[in-house]
Parts: C-alpha cells; sequence; structure tokens
C-alpha cells in the first residue's frame, strides 16, 4: 500500500494579520431559516452565558417530514431517526492537515478496496429510498476523484434527495465549482483555519491559502447561500483569529463554524490545545455584544448566532465539551465501504464485502439496520475518546 507523508515546513511567529476580503452582499438577500431568540447576549454573567443560550432548538417533531416513508433501518433503539449519510469519495488528499493526518503520513487502501461510482450509486439509492434525505461527500479531498461531476449528477438525480453537500479543503474548488452546481450540488463548505497564508502553509503543509480563498468568493459569486467556513480552533496557533473570522460575516453570506479540537488517532490531541466552546464564545461576545442565539434545528451539530447587522452568521460546534449525541442523525460510508454510525466510536461493519458477494437489498437493508440499533445513546468523553483506537480523519471522512 502506498504512504502519504508529509512535509514538515517551518514558520515563524508574528505574522501581519491577513486583510479580510470583502465582497458587496445584500443584508436583506441573506435567507435565514432560523428565527433569532432571546435579546443578544447582554445579559453575559462571569464570563459566562445565561442558562437560555445553552441550548435553542426547535422539536424532532416539527421538522420531520409527514409524508415521507422512512424505512426501519434508519431508527436506532433509542428512536432517532437517521436522515443524513455522509459518504468518503477518497482517501487521498491534496494537504496534509496535522489534526487530520499523523506526521509519519497514513496508509492508502489498495483501489481495488474503495467503492466503485457504481458501487457508490447503489448504496446511496437504498439509504435515499429508505428515508435519507441529505448526503454529504467528504474525503480524503473529494474534489480530486475524477469522475466528481458524474457522481453529483447522479446522486442529485436521486429521488427523495432534498440536499447534496460537500465538505472540501477548497484547493481546486474554484474551478470545479460552476460544473458541480450544474450537477446539482446544492450546499458546500470550505474548511479554512487560518487567515495568516504562512500558517496555512504550517498548518496545511502546503501551499494554497490563496486558493482557498478564491473558492470561497466564487461560491458566493455563484449564489451558495450561506457559504460554510469550517474552522477548527486550537490553542496557541489561530485562536488569537477567532474574531477577525466573525469579521467575514460582516459583508459575506457566510457561516463560519468554529469546530473545537478532537482527537483522532495520529494527530496528537491534547486538552492544553483545545479551546472550549464557552471560551470561543466570552471572546466573540466581547467584541460583537449584539450577537443573538438562533432557533436551531434538533438535528443541527452547531449552536448558530447572528450578530445585528452582519450579512452571514457565526457557528460553533462543540463535540468536545457540549455534545449533541441526543439529536443525532448522521450515518457514515467510507471511501473502501465500512459503514460508521458514530464518528468517535471505533465499531464498523463491510458493506463492499456483502455487496461484492451478490447481496440484495433486502439483506444489506438487514446489515445497515443492525449496525443503527447497535449505535449508543452517546460517545465517550474526550479523554476516553483520546485513548480508544479510531482510524485517522483523513480515512474516515470530514
Amino acid at each position: 500500500m502506498r504512504r502519504y507523508v508529509p512535509k514538515l515546513i517551518d514558520w515563524r511567529k508574528g505574522f501581519r494579520k491577513f486583510n479580510s476580503f470583502l465582497v458587496k452582499c445584500e443584508i436583506g438577500s441573506y435567507s435565514a431559516s432560523r428565527e433569532s431568540i432571546g435579546q443578544g447576549l447582554g445579559g453575559y454573567l462571569n464570563g459566562s452565558l445565561q442558562k437560555m443560550y445553552a441550548t435553542s432548538s426547535a422539536t424532532l417533531s416539527d421538522h420531520t417530514s409527514k409524508d415521507n416513508h422512512v424505512s426501519d433501518m434508519l431508527v436506532d433503539s433509542f428512536g432517532r431517526l437517521h436522515t443524513y449519510l455522509r459518504i468518503s469519495l477518497t482517501e487521498r488528499c491534496n494537504l496534509r492537515c496535522q489534526y487530520c493526518m499523523p506526521t509519519e503520513g497514513v496508509e492508502l487502501s489498495p483501489s481495488p478496496q474503495l467503492l466503485s461510482q457504481n458501487e457508490i450509486l447503489r448504496l446511496a439509492n437504498l439509504f435515499v429510498s429508505s428515508g435519507v434525505e441529505k448526503i454529504r461527500l467528504t474525503g480524503g479531498e473529494p474534489t480530486i476523484r475524477k469522475d466528481i461531476e458524474d457522481i453529483c449528477l447522479q446522486l442529485s438525480n436521486l429521488k427523495g434527495l432534498k440536499t447534496l453537500a460537500m465538505t472540501t479543503n477548497g484547493i481546486i474548488l474554484s474551478k470545479k465549482l460552476p460544473k458541480l452546481k450544474e450537477c446539482g450540488l446544492t450546499s458546500v463548505n470550505i474548511s479554512l483555519d487560518t487567515l495568516v497564508p504562512a500558517k496555512f502553509e504550517f498548518m496545511t503543509r502546503r501551499k494554497g491559502h490563496e486558493r482557498v480563498m478564491e473558492s470561497i468568493n466564487t461560491a458566493i459569486d455563484l449564489g451558495y447561500n450561506p457559504v460554510k467556513v469550517n474552522c477548527v480552533v486550537m490553542r496557541g496557533f489561530n485562536d488569537d483569529e477567532i474574531c477577525d473570522f466573525v469579521k467575514l460575516t460582516r459583508e459575506k453570506p457566510i457561516n463560519i463554524r468554529f469546530i473545537e479540537f478532537m482527537p483522532f488517532d495520529g494527530n496528537v490531541w491534547n486538552v492544553k490545545k483545545l479551546v472550549p466552546y464557552s471560551e470561543m464564545l466570552d471572546r466573540v461576545v466581547k467584541q460583537f455584544p449584539s450577537m443573538k442565539r438562533l432557533l436551531d434545528h434538533p438535528a443541527d451539530t452547531a449552536k448558530n448566532f447572528r450578530i445585528e447587522g452582519h450579512c452571514g452568521t457565526v457557528s460553533f460546534i462543540t463535540s468536545m465539551t457540549e455534545h449533541f449525541c441526543a439529536g443525532c442523525n448522521r450515518l457514515r460510508l467510507l471511501a473502501d465501504g465500512n459503514f460508521k454510525v458514530c464518528l468517535f466510536g471505533p465499531s464498523e461493519v463491510s458493506l463492499r464485502d456483502p455487496l461484492r458477494h451478490g447481496a440484495d437489498d433486502d439483506k444489506l437493508r438487514e446489515i445497515i439496520g443492525a449496525a443503527v440499533k447497535r449505535k449508543k445513546a452517546s460517545h465517550a468523553g474526550m479523554f476516553d475518546i483520546a485513548r480508544t483506537a479510531n482510524r485517522p480523519m483523513i480515512h474516515i471522512g470530514g
């Protein structure tokens, strides 16, 4: 098996801050599906928020389609309905992010062990016909797959699928996105952990910061609204840029999503690097006191906020300090055909092997349903997760 070995890059602190790039954006054109609640964060006391901001979500029954047939295959033993499938298209990536890939590199599965386009489409159709309404394409880096446009086109034509999304590092997205939109891609998340080019090169072990910024602008120009920007926050690396990222939402339809640093095999997770949600929120509120909590969907991974007068929004993904397992609706299909019901759980079951041995749809549904029924009520605490063997993030899919 081939091994990707990252290249280490020296860097120095003290970079001049990167000026926020601006494009025109009419605030009135941003169509938010959530309603604001509360009266802002003026009631901020002793470094913490009032309890009303700890959780803000609608009830599941308010959002569940009543006329959509949903297979029991997608319901776990705790009654959670799983209508969101994340599909990793490849283990390969054109970056070497330190929190995603170990320093020594990772073993890549031989091509024959990865799902073909036809296998991906068959399994996707099985999930969608059983009630999945949203598919997100991940990797590795999904845009480096040569048949990405064909996959998007065929997935977007699946009856019952409402959302086809993609998470990408944005390196080659700008030139591919117009075609991907024509092929039915409805939503895009772009990963960007720093606004400083030299820090980007240090973290990703590659150049390309300007290309990611170009992809964000391209997505905005093509009408994606919001354009979601994922930022993994790490103490001592980019936590000083939190408010700089928030400023991007002033003139742009960007949803900046701050993600707590999570442990995976080989990423040298340390609790000292973790910047908890409460601390990130503290920093933002001090500079943007008009920020208000929004009404979240019960299955949202994020706690969502809007700042008065800003075109975009701000979100926090709090997997480590305030998990959202009770409303989890997500399942994962890995590039090698393994099926995973929890990001942090080591348990996996192969769908590729029975598929290649001639299993019919009923047998595949039986395997999937059994795995879903074994899903636990919640994942372990962050220290237990750090001690549990799991795959590197590049194998699981971002």
